[in-house]
């Protein structure tokens, strides 16, 4: 699947000058199969340092995602029985969304966070934060100075991981004998069963099965005991490891899962080709709505910025030709923007000032939430436009 050359999700504008312009950085972005695996992998990597070193998506600014850690933090404590002082190490923590509700327990945590904007401002908020990208080498570090984990987690992280074997060396070399790795990841078979094409992006060098995790899994010494589906992200994983000898059951949904996928065929390429007819059929569907609103002089802007958002605009050429602006609760990313396609990110309120016609939610997998909080914009005469699985207009 080719989506073509797009700048990197996150890398919004400062300014819409022709300098700024001429500056940004594109790569290619086209999505292979491995027939060994059955992982799909990205083509082309880029330099995560590039990716990752000053970032603006900033978790907590999410309520969805705050009450879904939330609750993660609970019923995983139950579930493995984890105590005060227990130790829970976060790869890829971001501003400590996951270790608050764990420090809340009385847990000691370490997060992990190569982006120096978001460790600074976790390490202010009172999470422990080391700046830098995980490795072998920092594992030794952590546990020569914190000891070994209970709990290690990668959540919505470990699809933009190019480094696997380095990163699972490290997760081993971290956890305690019978310490659980917790990885939670967007699931390749929604992605495919429900056109999720823009979950394709620079940062997701990966898209994972549990077939293709549990064959990384077992060949660095590790085994999947249990899988959980969860809602996030269009349908996501939760993957917990064990170590060969740890002491945790292997559960039946792990060989069931994966034999569903066998089923669907998701190992061979044939579904992959269907995939990307559809994704082209749903580009020329959301064109031809949005274009035939703009010759009805309809003002439409979008809602949302996320990098997913990034894919779509620019793989279906959505500029501010169509979009006069997108709305973003992140202030971190008002007054910026969009990576390719130059449209600019305001706060929300600006929809009730200027009452547009329809509102495009780019952030579709926070649908719901976007508009109950937003039905006086509704109430008022307003439309919302969703772009996935198919386009529709919410009426």
């Amino acid at each position: 699947m080719d989506l073509g050359k797009t700048p990197p999700a996150n890398a919004f504008l400062k300014s819409a000058s022709q300098e700024s312009i001429r500056k940004a950085l594109w790569f290619p972005l086209k999505v292979n199969l491995c027939l060994n695996c059955g992982m799909i992998q990205l083509a082309h990597v880029v330099d995560p340092k590039l990716l990752f070193g000053d970032y603006v998506y900033v978790s907590s600014t999410s309520p969805v995602f705050v009450r879904h850690f939330e609750e993660l933090a609970r019923d995983i404590t139950k579930r493995l029985k984890l105590k005060s002082r227990s130790l829970v190490v976060d790869i890829g923590s971001n501003d400590g969304i996951l270790l608050k509700p764990f420090k809340d327990k009385g847990m000691k945590v370490v997060g992990i966070e190569p982006a120096k904007n978001i460790a600074q401002k976790a390490n202010r908020e009172g999470i422990l934060t080391i700046n830098k990208f995980f490795s072998s080498k920092l594992a030794k570090e952590i546990v020569k100075k914190y000891g070994q984990a209970n709990l290690v987690t990668a959540t919505n992280v470990f699809a933009h991981i190019d480094n696997l074997d380095e990163v699972m060396t490290g997760v081993k070399l971290l956890l305690k004998p019978d310490g659980v790795f917790l990885v939670e990841v967007a699931y390749l078979r929604d992605l495919v069963k429900k056109n999720l094409f823009d979950l394709v992006y620079h940062e997701h060098v990966c898209y994972w099965a549990v077939g293709s995790m549990k064959v990384l899994a077992e060949r660095l010494g590790m085994k999947i005991f249990r899988v959980e589906r969860v809602p996030t992200h269009g349908g996501s994983i939760r993957v917990l490891m064990k170590l060969k000898t740890g002491k945790w059951q292997i559960e039946a949904n792990v060989a069931s899962l994966i034999y569903q996928e066998k089923i669907l065929g998701l190992t061979k390429i044939a579904i992959y080709k269907g995939l990307a007819r559809r994704i082209k059929q749903n580009k020329q569907k959301l064109k031809k709505l949005l274009l035939k609103l703009k010759h009805q002089g309809k003002v439409i802007v979008g809602f949302g910025a996320p990098a997913k958002g990034n894919t779509l605009l620019n793989y279906f050429k959505i500029n501010k030709t169509i979009l006069d602006y997108i709305v973003d609760d992140s202030p971190y990313k008002q007054g910026l923007y969009t990576p390719g396609t130059h449209i600019p990110l305001l706060a929300p309120e600006k929809i009730y000032q200027n009452k547009p016609d329809y509102v495009l939610i780019l952030a579709w997998n926070f649908a719901e939430s976007i508009m109950k909080t937003h039905w006086r914009y509704y109430k008022n005469g307003g439309k919302f436009i969703l772009p996935v699985p198919l386009p529709r207009i919410i009426t």
